[in-house]
């Protein structure tokens, strides 16, 4: 009779144990919908504080956490460059950080200098008229995790459907929400100087004389990006640890020239002009319908990376 209960309490536990896997997994957005659209960009045009890194897309973990640890209450930014299905993993180029302002509000210098004494670089990215974009929770690690698995493919496929030119890939990691972003205008205005540098490198001297030409392929002759530089500052900074764990990632792009970029497949795609606009976006301004008729050239596959979690 004992031996009974106790299988009878073996399996409760187990039940309540997988139940409460479940719960975690739903909780953590095993079932959330992924809805993307294109639009107008979730964010505004901002100052940012990053890292450049060129390897694994797996080993960017250690990135969100040093620049969370810098200033734990900024939101974390990522942006892919390469495409890890089509690319050699040591050949992959991301930047990642914090962001320091967003639209008219301007970064103070000792922000600025706090990031730089810990080998941070600063850089200011626009804000795209329209772009593809998604979100997914963020609510624990395991999200980082299915929204590598979830969000990419979806984004691939809504790219390669209407053989768009978006590019490159960008995460944000705002408070409870994941905002994925792939412009569709100003592609080059995204690209930092080192991956830019990188992809004068891969082509060979010819194409890196060419001063008019920058990293993606597109012409920066009239480039609205920024790079802005103040001297390392003293002031200490406090330690923290928030930062979810890395995952490989994968996307669509194209117009960048690269053979190693998300812009390079999909290099004749259509733009956001060539669709129709429906509804609103995020900041007011009309979103693309869904069934927008594809006008261009293909596009790539997919798949993720990982963030952090830091509000404004």
């Amino acid at each position: 009779m004992s031996d009974l209960l106790l299988l009878e309490l073996i399996g409760g536990l187990t039940l309540l144990l997988l139940l409460t896997l479940l719960a975690f997994a739903r909780y953590s957005g095993l079932l959330a919908e992924v809805a993307v659209s294109a639009g107008s960009p979730p964010i505004r045009s901002v100052t940012v504080a990053y890292k450049f890194h060129m390897g694994p897309y797996s080993e960017t973990g250690r990135l969100f956490t040093e620049s969370c640890s810098v200033c734990p209450r900024l939101r974390s930014i990522a942006v892919y460059y390469d495409n890890p299905h089509m690319v050699p993993p040591e050949k992959c180029r991301c930047a990642v950080g914090s962001i320091l302002s967003e639209g008219e509000e301007t970064p103070s210098s000792e922000l600025i200098q706090l990031y730089q004494k810990f080998g941070f670089k600063v850089f200011s990215f626009p804000a795209p008229s329209h772009v593809v974009t998604a979100t997914f929770p963020y609510t624990t690690a395991l999200s980082i995790w299915l929204a590598a698995r979830r969000v990419h493919p979806a984004l691939d496929a809504y790219i390669k459907e209407r053989k768009l030119c978006a590019h490159p890939r960008l995460e944000i990691y705002q408070q409870d929400q994941i905002y994925f972003m792939c412009p569709l205008a100003r592609q080059g205005d995204f690209y930092v100087p080192e991956a830019k540098e990188a992809e004068r490198r891969s082509r060979g001297p010819a194409e890196a004389s060419d001063p008019q030409v920058d990293g993606t392929g597109a012409d920066t002759s009239d480039t609205s990006s920024v790079s802005l530089e103040v001297g390392p500052g003293s002031r200490e900074t406090s330690a923290a640890t928030l930062s979810p764990g890395v995952n490989s990632r994968g996307w669509d792009d194209s117009d960048t020239r690269s053979e190693h970029s998300y812009s390079e497949s999909g290099a004749s795609g259509s733009s956001f002009e060539e669709l129709d606009l429906e509804g609103e976006g995020p900041l007011g301004e009309p979103r693309l319908s869904p069934e927008a008729e594809p006008l261009g050239a293909p596009k790539w596959p997919r798949e993720l990376s990982t963030p952090e979690k830091g509000e404004e």
